[in-house]
């Protein structure tokens, strides 16, 4: 990887930092710094702007596209009475809403809200159990979709049902996720996560989706690779040129689908909470929250701002549940959460606007109000579609895999919790997948939810790493956190000046106008807010050195250096 200082002029990815910098060169990093805050405060041309929001918008649709498809495909034969590309627009509609909202009062970071693969995992459990064990998969086929003439569609009642169900499960995780931001819970966690509990969680993120990549680019491997050194609208001509329109049935077939509707509750009808729905929809909000505060580290990271302090992830949590709540009452049959993929784009183009955001969020909400433009998306073929996730993904692991030089990576302690965490973390799931017989504990719900759990490998690699090492001693240095600062990477951070600090704080308070506000949020509310300063490390002052003890009572003092 290379650590050539000339990639710090505008936006470096995580590999570029190097080792610890030396205090020598502690000039650089606060300019690195103010080049960050420029790129991120300091709007960007127009058009330069329009066509950074067309990549992303690329990246989110390849991300709903195989998301959809993937659910539907592990439905039992049947039809739809309302066309595919409507199911599009109301998850587009979703997710222009909740990027609007997050990068407006949220955690104030410019990253685009998809349906992401912890949303896909638990709804593909709760599906499969209802599937026939008789009917098998096609290998890369797909099912034909085709819209249900008449109130006599055989098979309707199944498709309505199961996506009915999903969309409950949705609504149950918004719910659940927006409750645990409002408390504040997660955003103070968070302040436990040092580089060895995000580090593996990222690599892990990067590896997650490499099955589904391999499915898509297995269509046509040219095209696939033609991506890597052409951009996508140049793929995308190329491939209807040559006539190669690998595309999956269930989503560009010629439906009619009206040009301009606007989506509302109950469209099809309201979604139908069950047990095994909030067993789902549990699952769904805990992994879409441990992947969201590793967007969170990791997008501050990439801009060169300090980690994220607990007010920001606590509203950024928040309205990510409301808007998986919206999109599931619309009908939609996935969440919305922070996009690893987005993220890795934002590195890629080496550039981090909250103006480019604001356009993917309106533009995400144009196509939601045309389902009609919200099919022309699903024309993209899908080895164009592996292409962009594979690339992005790509990315996601290589800045996790550069961010274990942060901690003593030659520690015995740190190599077991990487290795353990990173091992299991992909073992459990792809064991659950292969295992001759289904988890069975004579409940349901229950065994919706241990199924989901373990299948989410984020989720997993979050979770054993949090664990590990806020109960396995040592010492801060050997942790990565650099005079106790209790947050992520703050290794680096430690060497920022304090006034470069709190000017980087800034970029995640609320609006001025908002912030007014703030005086009149009932306490229990008040972690939505902004401390005053001078009142702690969560603004960016310094921490004393009792208030990142580990979680284990007795490890205080062996961990002082």
């Amino acid at each position: 990887m290379s650590r050539s200082p000339h990639h710090a002029t505008q936006l470096r990815s995580l590999g570029s930092h190097g080792t610890l910098v030396p205090l020598p060169q502690q000039p650089a990093l606060q300019n690195s710094s103010s080049h960050s805050r420029a790129s991120l405060c300091e709007p960007r041309p127009w058009g330069l702007s329009c066509l950074l929001a067309l990549q992303h918008i690329l990246v989110l649709t390849s991300l709903l596209c195989a998301s959809h498809l993937l659910l539907l495909r592990n439905l039992p034969p049947g039809r739809l009475s309302y066309s595919p590309a409507q199911l599009l627009a109301s998850s587009l509609f979703s997710c222009g809403m909740s990027t609007a909202l997050q990068t407006w009062m949220g955690s104030r970071l410019p990253l685009v809200q998809a349906p992401s693969l912890e949303f896909l995992i638990p709804a593909l459990v709760l599906t499969s159990q209802k599937r026939p064990l008789a009917i098998q998969t096609p290998g890369n086929s797909s099912l034909v979709l085709r819209p249900c003439r008449g109130p006599g569609c055989h098979g309707l009642e199944p498709w309505n049902t199961s996506l009915r169900e999903v969309s409950g499960a949705v609504v149950i995780s918004g719910l659940l996720q927006g409750t645990l931001g409002l408390l504040g819970g997660p955003g103070h966690l968070f302040s436990y996560c040092g580089p060895l509990v995000l580090a593996p969680s990222l690599v892990v993120a990067g590896l997650s989706a490499h099955r589904e990549v391999a499915l898509f680019c297995s269509a046509h491997w040219g095209l696939a690779l033609l991506y890597v050194l052409i951009p996508v609208a140049c793929v995308w001509i190329v491939s209807a040129l040559l006539g190669l329109s690998i595309i999956p049935l269930e989503l560009s077939a010629p439906i009619e689908a009206p040009w301009f509707w606007l989506p509302h509750p109950a469209e099809w009808d309201w979604p139908l909470l069950t047990p095994r729905a909030l067993a789902a929809g549990i699952s769904m909000a805990l992994a879409a929250s441990t992947s969201s505060l590793g967007c969170y580290a990791l997008c501050g990271r990439l801009l060169h701002l300090a980690s994220p302090p607990p007010h920001a992830c606590s509203r950024g949590l928040s309205l990510e549940g409301l808007g998986s709540v919206l999109a599931g009452l619309l009908g939609s049959p996935m969440g919305t959460a922070s996009s690893f993929p987005n993220v890795g784009t934002v590195s890629l183009l080496q550039a981090g606007s909250r103006r480019v955001a604001h356009l993917v969020g309106l533009l995400c909400v144009g196509f939601g109000l045309s389902p009609r433009l919200a099919q022309l998306l699903t024309t993209i073929p899908l080895p164009v579609v592996g292409g962009v996730l594979g690339v992005t993904h790509a990315v996601v692991l290589s800045t996790g895999f550069s961010s274990f030089h942060v901690a003593d990576i030659d520690s015995g302690r740190n190599v077991f919790i990487v290795g353990f965490s990173i091992f299991m973390a992909l073992l459990l799931p792809r064991w659950f997948r292969e295992a001759p017989v289904l988890l069975s504990t004579g409940w349901s719900p229950l065994d919706v939810l241990l199924r989901s759990l373990l299948t989410e490998s984020i989720f997993l690699a979050g979770l054993l790493g949090f664990l590990l090492e806020n109960t396995i001693p040592g010492t801060w240095l050997e942790r990565g956190l650099s005079q106790g600062l209790p947050s992520p990477f703050t290794a680096q951070e430690a060497q920022v000046p304090q006034k470069s600090r709190k000017k980087a704080d800034q970029e995640y308070e609320l609006p001025f106008p908002i912030q007014n506000l703030c005086p009149c949020i009932p306490q229990p509310l008040r972690c939505l807010c902004p401390l005053p300063e001078n009142s702690g490390n969560e603004e960016g002052g310094s921490s004393e050195p009792g208030e990142t003890a580990d979680l284990l009572p007795g490890f205080e003092e062996q961990c002082q250096v």
